[in-house]
């Protein structure tokens, strides 16, 4: 469907690329082929890309605020296959190369949280995820575990929106013995977005470095996220995704997120859970210019 033209109503997405350091830059990485549940994560890129152009850049304030106007944002497009040893050893290259400002990872499954976070120097990890993952090998419910065993220290890693009936006694041991912070899915609803995420970036930025955000959108009720396979009924409402997004985006602290496990494929009609993940990246911006 064609979209409407207003030039009194820019669109979000349109970013025209800056010469020089950027405040943001949106890198896609369609990762898929060592996912544990079958899926067409490699589509949803392009298709948050394309979800973004229903969404405007302003922030109503007061005053309003165009995100076009007060960042410089800038669109790297994607790295080329980026699953195995050699995408992965791409996608850190890639980061690397990107590391002014936010990088913001249009995932593909929450494998690319591995490559993304090394590359981006992260010396602390908050995820946004109904799951610990920590499992055994390599796919998309491995890259914490990954992490840890390549050095980064699990006592600055913080897992908010862990949930019941999603996770093993044994996983949840192995985030115990390493010193994980677990914030449950029913403590987020207790205490609320600002006090949970305030917790986790002084958990994982403690000491200092940065701090990798792993968005992972079937932390989210499946009612609103039904493209994850992996979502859940009971869990986050899109706005509390959205409200821990921006605090955590308003922390400078935070170099780096990825926004994962969405199957553009398997979306409703409606596209409800690409257009979530397509608004994560404008709260991404908007945190950032509020910082």
């Amino acid at each position: 469907m064609a979209l409407s033209t207003d030039p009194l109503w820019p669109r979000a997405g349109a970013w025209v690329v800056p010469s020089g350091p950027t405040d943001a830059t949106l890198l896609g990485l369609p990762a898929h082929r060592t996912s544990l549940s079958p899926t067409g994560a490699h589509a949803t890129p392009a298709a948050i890309r394309e979800a973004l152009r229903r969404f405007s850049p302003t922030l109503l304030g007061p005053p309003p605020i165009d995100l076009a106007e007060a960042l410089r944002i800038a669109d790297a497009g994607d790295v080329a296959d980026p699953d195995g040893p050699e995408g992965e050893a791409r996608v850190r290259e890639r980061v690397q190369e990107l590391s002014t400002g936010l990088l913001i990872a249009l995932g593909g499954d929450n494998s690319v949280t591995y490559a993304t976070a090394q590359g981006a120097g992260a010396t602390g990890l908050i995820t946004l995820d109904a799951h610990f993952d920590l499992r055994d090998g390599v796919s998309n419910g491995s890259p914490v575990r990954r992490l840890v065993e390549d050095g980064l220290d699990p006592r600055r890693i913080v897992q908010i929106g862990i949930a019941d009936f999603a996770n093993s006694v044994a996983y949840a041991q192995r985030a115990a013995d390493l010193g994980v912070t677990v914030i449950s899915l029913d403590e987020v609803r207790r205490r609320g977005a600002d006090d949970v995420m305030i917790q986790a970036l002084e958990i994982a930025g403690s000491g200092g470095g940065a701090v990798h955000l792993d968005i992972d959108v079937d932390v989210c009720d499946r009612s609103v996220a039904p493209g994850c396979p992996a979502s859940v009924p009971g869990g986050l409402e899109a706005w509390e995704l959205r409200a821990l997004v921006r605090v955590a985006a308003s922390d400078r602290r935070v170099r780096s997120a990825d926004i994962v496990e969405v199957d553009a494929t398997a979306d409703t009609p409606d596209g409800r859970t690409v257009r979530l993940a397509a608004l994560c990246v404008l709260e991404l911006l908007a945190g950032r210019a509020l910082a």
